[in-house]
């Protein structure tokens, strides 16, 4: 049975925990009147909400911060963070309200929050809200690693009014209603550390065990065992990003999971023409978030939640888990770009292949989706390509060295050809939400408060391995004009 929104089971786990990790805080709604942008029925489903609530009017009032549901308990959370490096000692939601939890049939848990739905105590003299301009970044991201298979945060609608908000212009505002089986942060562990409150830190990892990770209760060393599962699982993360072309921009320790999950969306961007350096943070100068320091980044950000952990653990202990990172890293990635080349072993006498076409693709740029898609088609019983692939690189003799050893080893290692095409065009994408996508979709929102192109890319992207013949000019490298584009921290 489908739920209404007024027979949504909500309740609220984080708020039984004591005051100390968050402040009750209402919701403030739009001063103008709000409208419904977009609704994700694939994200309703995770709820058992019936999609027909997105018609019903309390929908709007419901994810616009008016009205709010049976059992909710709203909060904001309280989280520190090492932002670009540095402690910053107190953080917190300062424009997001958890408003509750549901449990699905499939006894998934849900968090339900409401990101730019005004001041909190947490917001240090910001507004609180959020412009209509980076929560569809978010929404369109958002799904868009969902299909990808990279474990994310999910959206289950855009709410916007013609509210003004004031950011480097005047903007219109707008809410996102976000989903996650937690928002706990390895910045939420930062706050009781630094404040000494190691009765805190312990109810917090009590209840992220209990809550999240229930299979660890009863091991030996519980909190060890929280470390090493929150280790694996974002050495797994990484390597997804890397292999897909995934930059965060701004990998703050309270932008960081403890479930393994992408969370907060803002300076992101998918690599086009290959450039391991990428900083797609305008807000970046010193790169410290470029696309190649991102796994070592992680490492540092998973330092820094082991250091809160001392209380709890034996130094050793947090030390061997650590130390597991760069290896489960490594294999995790190595298995993903051999899957890609169409390999099915892990064996890595191939990795070279894997290396030496990356090293061609840099000194080239060549557009990273389009290459590996491109791979896609290569027919070795007949020794043609499809679209041809020396087009994209400048030493075509090189690549034309390349392209005969990995053939090579295509016949000596992977399936026939019907079959191994198949399993790459599975894991190569052929549409991935590039930067001037996104700002098509949001010109139209803003300028014009046309919201297809939203419901257009959201669709193509729900499907990014899917061939899509009528929308294959999403997957054509840049235009010109995309070269002005820039995206901060405010995005």
């Amino acid at each position: 049975m489908k739920h209404t929104l007024h027979t949504l089971p909500l309740s609220n786990s984080f708020a039984q925990l004591p005051g100390t990790f968050y402040s009750r805080v209402r919701p403030t709604p739009f001063e103008q009147p709000a409208e419904l942008i977009h609704f994700n029925t694939a994200a309703a489903e995770l709820l058992d909400l019936d999609p027909a609530v997105a018609d019903d009017p309390a929908c709007v009032d419901v994810f616009s911060g008016r009205q709010l549901l049976p059992g909710a308990d709203p909060l904001a959370m309280l989280y520190a963070g090492h932002q670009f490096g540095h402690y910053v000692p107190q953080l917190g939601d300062g424009r997001a309200i958890i408003l509750g939890e549901t449990t699905n049939r499939q006894q998934a848990r849900w968090e339900i929050q409401l990101k730019g739905c005004g001041q909190t105590p947490y917001s240090r003299d910001g507004d609180g809200r959020a412009v209509l301009r980076s929560t569809i970044r978010e929404y369109l991201c958002s799904e868009a690693m969902h299909g990808l298979g990279i474990p994310t945060t999910r959206a289950l609608c855009i709410t916007g009014s013609r509210e003004e908000v004031y950011r480097e212009q005047i903007e219109t505002g707008a809410m996102l209603t976000r989903l996650a089986p937690s928002h706990v942060r390895f910045g939420s562990f930062e706050v009781f550390f630094y404040r000494n409150r190691h009765d805190a830190l312990q109810t917090l990892a009590d209840y992220v065990i209990a809550t999240h990770y229930p299979e660890l209760q009863d091991t030996e060393q519980p909190y060890v065992a929280l470390l090493q599962a929150v280790v694996d699982k974002t050495a797994n993360l990484l390597a997804q990003w890397q292999a897909v072309g995934f930059a965060h921009g701004v990998m703050n320790t309270d932008n960081m999971s403890v479930l393994g999950l992408t969370l907060d969306y803002g300076p992101f961007g998918f690599m086009e023409a290959y450039d391991p350096g990428l900083v797609c943070n305008h807000s970046d100068h010193h790169g410290r978030y470029a696309f190649d320091q991102q796994p070592q980044v992680a490492l540092f950000n998973l330092s820094c939640l082991a250091q809160t952990l001392l209380p709890l653990v034996d130094v050793e202990a947090a030390r061997a888990a650590l130390e597991a990172y760069q290896p489960a890293y490594t294999r995790y990635y190595e298995q993903l770009l051999l899957q890609k080349l169409g390999f099915e072993s892990a064996d890595t006498a191939l990795l070279p292949l894997g290396n030496e076409l990356l090293a061609q693709m840099a000194g080239s740029g060549t557009d990273y989706t389009n290459l590996f898609r491109g791979l896609c088609s290569i027919d070795c019983e007949t020794g043609t390509e499809t679209p041809a692939l020396h087009d994209q690189f400048i030493d075509r003799a090189r690549f034309a060295r390349w392209l005969a050893d990995y053939r090579a080893a295509l016949h000596s290692h992977a399936r026939p050809d019907t079959e191994r095409q198949l399993a790459m065009r599975a894991v190569n994408p052929k549409y991935v939400l590039r930067n001037y996508m996104a700002q098509i979709a949001i010109d139209k929102a803003t300028q014009e408060h046309d919201y297809t192109e939203i419901d257009r890319q959201f669709k193509l992207l729900q499907a990014p391995f899917d061939e899509h013949p009528d929308m294959a000019h999403y997957a054509a490298p840049p235009p010109d004009w995309a070269r002005g584009i820039q995206v901060s921290c405010s995005s």
